[in-house]
């Protein structure tokens, strides 16, 4: 069995504002630091074996003191880059689902299933390597895609969205995958590992 807790980092004034961050770089703000210290201060009561993460600031600056409180280092991995907006980067994502129906139909946008692909490739690596729990620090999209590939039931509608600073526990057995809990903001730790 392999516990991998998918992170989504801590808020930004990006996500304030409700912009798209995509490759943009922007640093958390306090109320992203302080995200990131609580999840710190949670992830640590199931002792990760490893904290990997996507290279931007935001999540980098989320994984660190996860990392730190686990006696690990942050691996930082492209496959866990924030799906590409291309020129949309930084503008209204409400905008751009008016002006065109979907993100996949945006031009330049990196394709759902591209994303979803990577991110996939990424955590199956994780589970054959065999490394139990692990810490995955990400970005909305890439959680989201990743879920709806994974364990499609509950219907991809249904999936919550990621709020910043929580986290996501998605277990792999001999069944294979299962959302145990999404949201952690919903439910600590303690609940979730209690099932």
């Amino acid at each position: 069995m392999t516990d991998i807790y998918l992170c989504r980092h801590g808020r930004t004034q990006l996500n304030v504002a409700g912009l798209l961050r995509g490759r943009l770089d922007p640093d958390l703000d306090i109320v992203g630091f302080a995200e990131a210290r609580d999840l710190a201060a949670e992830l640590s009561q199931v002792s990760p074996t490893r904290v990997l993460s996507s290279p931007l600031v935001r999540a980098v600056e989320t994984a660190r003191p996860i990392a730190e409180a686990s006696e690990v280092s942050v691996e930082p991995d492209d496959r866990l880059l924030d799906r590409d907006y291309a020129a949309f980067d930084g503008t209204s994502a409400e905008e751009l689902l008016e002006t065109y129906g979907s993100y996949d139909a945006a031009p330049g946008v990196e394709p759902s299933a591209e994303v979803a692909a990577r991110g996939v490739e990424l955590l199956t690596e994780l589970v054959a390597g065999g490394d139990d729990p692990v810490v995955v620090v990400s970005h909305d999209a890439v959680i989201r895609l990743v879920l709806d590939t994974l364990v499609p039931n509950p219907a991809r509608v249904e999936h919550i969205q990621p709020r910043t600073g929580c986290w996501t526990l998605l277990r792999h057995d001999d069944e294979g995958w299962k959302l145990i809990k999404a949201n952690s903001k919903d439910d600590p730790v303690e609940t979730a590992l209690a099932r």
